[in-house]
């Protein structure tokens, strides 16, 4: 199992975090979703070998929600003194 933290942008309320977390529980491979709404982020636990994160994005999507881009750290990673 993987664990990712997206960044959901259109996030207003407790409805929300509801279509979002059923969004995501019906992707096959979705183990466990924990929605923040303060954070404006979902972390998914799924396993690897049956679900992208882009199969996730696309799901979220699909329900009328955006996927921010990864945060600057992580697309410096490993060339930069941040990461």
């Amino acid at each position: 199992m993987k664990t990712e933290v997206l960044k959901v942008t259109g996030m207003t309320c407790d409805g929300c975090v509801a279509s979002i977390r059923h969004a995501l529980t019906a992707v096959p491979g979705v183990a466990d979703v924990a929605v923040s709404l303060p954070g404006k982020q979902v972390e998914v636990r799924f396993d690897e070998n049956r679900l992208t994160v882009d199969a996730m994005r696309t799901a979220l999507q699909s329900a009328g929600y955006e996927v921010a881009a990864a945060a600057a750290k992580d697309e410096h990673r490993g060339r930069c003194c941040c990461s």
